[in-house]
Formats: C-alpha cells, structure tokens, sequence
C-alpha cells in the first residue's frame, strides 16, 4: 500500500510534464507575437502622431477653425446686419480706380476696373487681442458673416477677378471694425451727349446703391483728346476741298479733266462721311462733325457746280457769236462738242474786234446809257458803281472766264472763313 500511493505520484508528474514543457515553450512564441501586435500598434500610434502633426503645421486649416472660434461665427445669425431692428449702420465707401479700359460711343457705355472698399462696424466680430492688432481673411470667411448689399446702378456686366484666386480681402479690428475690399471690373451705362463731338467733354458717373435706398454718384469728366480725329477725319477732308479748287486753273474746255477731278472729289467726300456715320451712333440731332463734313462736302459740290455754269455760259456765249456772224457760218457746233461737251480748242471764244461795218452787218441798236462805253475787255473788273447788279450778273454770264478768276479768290476766302467760324465756336 505504501508503494501504490508513490507510483501513483510519479505517474501525476510524469503526465503534467509534458503539459509545463509545452506551455513553457509556447510562452516566448506569444509574447513575440504580442510585441509584434503591440508593436504594430506602437507604430500606428506613432503614425497618427505624425498625421497630428502634420494638421497642425497646416496654418491655414488650423488659423481658419480658431479664428471662427475666436470671431465666434457660430454664436450669432449673420443673416441679419448688426443691430438689427434698430438704426441703419453707416457704412463708409471709397473707390481707386486701377484703369479705364474702354469708353465706346456706339454703345455708350464705359468699363473700369477698380478696387471697391467698404468700411464698417460689427460688434458681433470683436474679440480680444493684447496686441490690438487685425486679422485679415480671404473670400472664405466672408461667405459666412454679414456684408453691405452694394450693387451698381445701370450696369451692363460686372465681375470680381478670380485669378489665381478671389480678388476679395477682409480686415477685423479686435474693436469689431471692418474692412472689406474686392477688385472689380465693371461696364457702366454713360448718356453721351455728342452735339459738339469731336471736340466734347463727357460726364460719365459710377452709381453705387444699397437697399437702404441710399446712392453714391462717382462723377467722372472726360475730355476727348482731337488728334486722332485731326488725322482721320478733318485733315483727309480740308485736302479734298482744297484738291477741287484745282479745276479752277484748268481750261474750261478741257470737260474731261474737270468732270473726272469733281467727281472724284465728291465720292471721296461721301466715303469719308459714310465712315465717321458708321462709327458713331445713330442721334437725332447734328453733330459738330456732320456739320463740318456736310460744309465741306457742299464746297466739293459748289466746285462742280461752278464748272458747270462755266461750260454753260461758254456755249450760250459761243453760240450768240455764232448767230452774230462773230463764227464762220459754215461751223458745225453739233459736231464741235460731240466729243468732249464744248468747243474745242481751234475756236477763239476770246472777245473779239468789232468788224467794219458793211451794209450787210449794219444793225440797228437801240440807244443805252452805256452805248459810249467801250466794250469789256478781258481785264474789266466789276467795279463800277454805276452798273446794276443784273447788268454785273449778264456782264459774268456774257464773260464766262471770269468765273473761274472770281471762284479761285472766293473759294478759298469762304473755306477759310467758314474755318475760323467753326473752330472759334467748338474749341
């Protein structure tokens, strides 16, 4: 009996060994794999600290969150503009122009580009500063608080710059000022008056309103500078009214030369005015321009009117002289202007003697006041007192050379008054 309990012993710890060996050797295998799994978890722990790390070395994501925090964005309803329900808040306004890009007269309208500045007070947006002093944001906060409802009155197109990103900054004071300022660029309706154009002033406004029913007038004087306009329009035309006072020193036999020279001036009179028309808009009152050009253009056709009473009054002179015997009987005028609308050149119209007087040319001429004088000559001039103005008028008529004398003085002598007029009353 004293043997059994013993073996019974040894056999217990005999079946328990194995058990403790195995137990032995599995602990050093999961402690290794608990420190993997801790130490993958170390690392993922240490990961995040670095993410961490990272999100706070970002200022802007970071400043934005305390700054809302610090303006306390979500304690108020910024829908509604400060003091609400009691009086209106004033709300200052200034404008720096950067550049007027373009002013046009067919649509009447000017664009600017400017940087619109709004200055108020929000006491909802103060906070405390040591240091006193401001915080500026961008386009991204100010979507989220109150701003003045400012709009442009009469405005075509409007935008706010966006490159490389919003043209929009806003400035708190730690007092709850404010600071708002955006870059615009805006095409504005001007009501051009163009009586006296080119030589005009025009004053074009800015019209700035908010639903205060409040509005701000920014008034700009423009004063058109005339060059361009000397060179493009009166310069091309005081050359054409000058080119056809030329006709007036050419023969006024030579039909030709004289009708293609008028012509010509007066279809480049008309080119000229139908462009500076295309140019403008369509008013219905008379422009400085039109008055200028029309002027001149009537000068171009009184030029060609002027040579057509010359050719006139050459062939009714030439023909009187042909009845009076002065032309040879056997003279065909017929086929003398077939060619060319007037005499040729073989033909004297110049005045000529008086013939000796035959029985056959003997003619019977009533008594006159003027029946001593003697006849016209090429150098008579019309200075006489006692001659009427109808007889000076078919003195001309029977001298048709003269006309030509008198238009290559009075001409010019008109044009150039008309000038000193014009300038004297639009410059």
């Amino acid at each position: 009996m004293n043997l059994v309990l013993p073996a019974l012993r040894l056999m217990c710890l005999a079946w328990l060994w194995p058990v403790t060996l195995l137990k032995g050797t599995n602990t050093p295998n999961h402690r290794r794999h608990k420190d993997v799994y801790l130490g993958g978890n170390a690392r993922h722990k240490h990961g995040s600290r670095i993410d961490f790390k990272t999100k706070k070395s970002d200022s802007t994501k970071s400043l934005l969150i305390k700054s809302e925090q610090l303006l306390r964005i979500e304690d108020h309803d910024f829908a509604m503009r400060p003091g609400f329900g009691g009086s209106a808040i004033p709300v200052g306004i200034d404008v720096q122009v950067e550049s007027i890009d373009s002013i046009s007269e067919v649509n009447m309208d000017f664009t600017m580009t400017l940087y619109l500045r709004h200055y108020w007070q929000d006491d909802r947006l103060a906070f405390p500063s040591s240091s006193n002093k401001s915080r500026t944001f961008d386009a991204r906060l100010v979507k989220k608080i109150w701003v003045p409802d400012v709009f442009f009155v009469h405005s075509k197109r409007s935008f706010i710059h966006d490159t490389t990103m919003e043209n929009i900054m806003l400035r708190v004071y730690p007092d709850g000022n404010i600071l708002y300022s955006v870059r615009i660029t805006v095409t504005a309706l001007c009501s051009m008056d163009f009586s006296r154009f080119p030589l005009d002033t025009q004053n074009c406004s800015l019209e700035l309103e908010s639903c205060w029913y409040n509005r701000l007038y920014i008034n700009f004087i423009l004063r058109r500078h005339i060059f361009f306009f000397m060179l493009q329009t009166y310069f091309p035309t005081m050359l054409m009214v000058m080119l056809s006072w030329v006709s007036f020193w050419i023969d006024r036999r030579a039909v030709p030369a004289r009708v293609s020279l008028g012509i010509t001036t007066v279809l480049t009179m008309s080119t000229i005015i139908t462009g500076v028309s295309a140019s403008m808009p369509q008013v219905s009152y008379v422009k400085a321009v039109d008055i200028y050009l029309w002027a001149s253009f009537l000068f171009v056709f009184l030029s060609v009117i002027e040579y057509a009473a010359v050719n006139y009054f050459t062939t009714v002179e030439e023909m009187k002289k042909m009845k009076k015997g002065k032309l040879p009987v056997s003279y065909d005028a017929t086929q003398a202007m077939a060619y060319d609308g007037c005499f040729h050149d073989d033909i004297d119209v110049s005045p000529f003697p008086e013939f000796p007087t035959t029985p056959s040319t003997t003619r019977t001429i009533p008594p006159t006041a003027s029946s001593t004088e003697p006849p016209p000559t090429e150098g008579t001039r019309l200075w006489r007192r006692k001659r009427s103005v109808g007889k000076n008028i078919k003195f001309i008529m029977s001298n048709s050379y003269m006309i030509d004398s008198y238009s290559r003085i009075l001409f010019p002598v008109a044009y150039l008054l008309f000038n000193i007029i014009y300038w004297c009353i639009y410059s």
